[in-house]
């Protein structure tokens, strides 16, 4: 299988105008769906794609944003969460400048938006996740890991490279063994991590 990652806005926008993307199951995660009972506060779900996430938060009585580079997608987000009778405030927007919004989050989910950036991206959008989240607030991760067989894809990442990414101004809670879910996988899902980082005070 080729390499099936987005590199820029308008080919995140492509993935959606034809079928749904694989990471789009209609539903939330269930590996974040587990820990959705840790979600507290004011809540966003950055790289939302149609707002599974968001709509989950709202669901359980939370302030709930979602952020995706794709209009596509952000409209479709819009239109289920009208169905569900659900608030969700939907934005287009560059996951790498959600500070353009201009406010501040307790939570926030990235399902697959981390381990699509080089090294360099990476440095930079975990920058920006110290920007959105309050002091104290919590981002929960589920990105590909280097246990899963194959080179197609995101590329693969290690969990030291997940604790090196956030050891300036964070606190590792967990990074642990998951799986995300993908519609050509039906069975099981991708080798994934689930992490979860709390973002500290500035001293």
């Amino acid at each position: 299988m080729s390499d099936q990652r987005p590199h820029s806005t308008g080919e995140f926008e492509s993935y959606y105008q034809g079928e749904a993307p694989p990471w789009d199951i209609n539903r939330p995660q269930p590996a974040l769906a587990a820990v959705a009972d840790q979600w507290t506060g004011r809540f966003l779900d950055i790289g939302c794609g149609t707002g599974e996430h968001a709509m989950l938060a709202a669901s359980r009585g939370l302030e709930a944003v979602g952020v995706d580079a794709a209009p596509t997608a952000i409209a479709r987000a819009e239109h289920k969460a009208r169905d569900r009778g659900l608030t969700v405030r939907f934005f287009v927007a560059d996951v790498l400048e959600p500070s353009s919004i201009g406010e501040r989050f307790d939570t926030a989910v990235d399902c697959g938006v981390f381990h699509v950036f080089d090294d360099d991206g990476r440095a930079r959008y975990v920058r920006t996740l110290s920007e959105v989240l309050s002091p104290g607030g919590r981002v929960y991760l589920l990105c590909f890991s280097d246990r899963q067989p194959g080179d197609w894809g995101p590329r693969r990442v290690r969990e030291e490279e997940l604790r090196a990414s956030f050891a300036d101004g964070w606190r590792v809670e967990s990074i642990k063994p998951a799986h995300l879910s993908v519609t050509f996988m039906p069975e099981g899902g991708i080798e994934s991590w689930l992490a979860t980082f709390t973002r500290l005070p500035v001293s």
